[in-house]
């Protein structure tokens, strides 16, 4: 068997192990961002850590902005005054630590969608929410004291109205990114009862805050990780806004031209024009014939809603009578003319010929 070191050769040892390590040099040092050094060292907090970057981050406000725009315009075209509503921060935060900071009792709605897996919360804060339902009421805002108390059925069917609205826009922003529809499920007034994630599970808050007048309030969105953890990829900053600059406008395009193509427009040709005595209009009978200089063969003049577009030649069709459009309205006389003489110049329908 090996020998066994007694104590004092032990010490023996240790005390060469603290020589070797004392003329090696200075002990390690330990990088910071106040040293000399080029490593800097960040905090990282086990608790909250931040699963979604700083693009994606970016990208998610950039969207929620442009559904505070419009979910703004809706409110002030509903209640009849202006409605500001836009994003004050967006942040990570664990679910405990957004439950905790909303206040009891307060207007909390549970927000789901069928193409996401999960739900959603959207706060409305009391400081707003009242003087919106006294609005909806008929009331001033002047002197409204804010109450400490659940809504009623009757608040809480007011406040639907609203919610509804956010859900229809919201959902229209969230489509630039993935096709979605976006409904309340559920109400409730203590948020501390509401379990949607585990405690420590992270999610994105985004904080709009509303004006109306003289009152203010806010307005939370939080979304869970896993909500948006099968879109995640999409939030890239390059590929975001890429895909809203050219999708959503080439949609828009596409909506807008659809839209047009099918409205009614009035089209109007001047045949001829000439003049006659009061006695002779007021003796006008059917079937009588009114004569004019111009001929036959000479171009009138076509106007698309009131204004000078086309020439053409008066002619029939299948037995009906037409305007055969024969070049653009170029002559500014010709068109100046005809606006001068359309009170009394005789005017019909034209439908253009092949």
């Amino acid at each position: 068997m090996a020998d066994v070191l007694d104590q004092s050769e032990v010490d023996a040892l240790l005390a060469a192990v603290d020589t070797s390590q004392a003329s090696n040099g200075p002990p390690p040092q330990v990088f910071s961002s106040g040293g000399t050094s080029s490593v800097e060292v960040h905090v990282y907090d086990f608790k909250r850590p931040e699963r979604v970057s700083k693009d994606q981050m970016r990208a998610l406000e950039a969207l929620h902005e442009g559904f505070g725009r419009n979910f703004g315009a809706a409110l002030s075209g509903y209640l009849r005054t202006i409605v500001e509503v836009s994003v004050a921060h967006i942040e990570q935060l664990t679910y405990s630590e957004f439950i905790h900071s909303l206040p009891n009792p307060t207007c909390f709605n549970l927000v789901k969608a069928e193409q996401l897996d999960g739900q959603m919360c959207l706060e409305i804060s009391p400081l707003i929410i009242y003087p919106i339902i006294d609005r909806l009421l008929g009331g001033s805002n002047a002197d409204l004291f804010i109450p400490q108390r659940p809504l009623t059925q009757i608040e809480q069917r007011l406040v639907q109205r609203i919610t509804d609205r956010a859900m229809q826009h919201l959902s229209e922003a969230w489509t630039n990114l993935t096709p979605v529809t976006f409904s309340v499920s559920d109400f409730e007034s203590n948020p501390q009862l509401v379990l949607i994630v585990p405690p420590n599970e992270t999610v994105v808050v985004v904080s709009f805050e509303l004006k109306m007048g003289n009152r203010a309030g806010t307005m939370s969105l939080c979304i869970p990780y896993n909500v948006i953890e099968p879109v995640i990829g999409l939030l890239n900053q390059q590929n975001w806004f890429s895909y809203q600059r050219k999708g959503s406008q080439d949609e828009h395009l596409r909506k807008l031209t659809r839209n047009v193509s099918n409205a009614p427009i009035e089209l109007r040709a001047f045949l001829a024009a000439t003049t006659m005595t009061l006695n002779e209009l007021m003796s006008l009978q059917v079937g009588d014939v009114i004569t004019t200089e111009k001929p036959i063969e000479k171009e009138i003049l076509i106007q698309v809603e009131g204004r000078n577009k086309f020439l053409g030649q008066v002619g029939r069709l299948r037995g009906s009578k037409a305007v055969q459009i024969t070049r653009l309205c170029q002559d500014a006389t010709e068109g100046l003319r005809a606006e001068a003489l359309s009170a009394a110049a005789g005017s019909a329908s034209g439908t253009p010929g092949s």
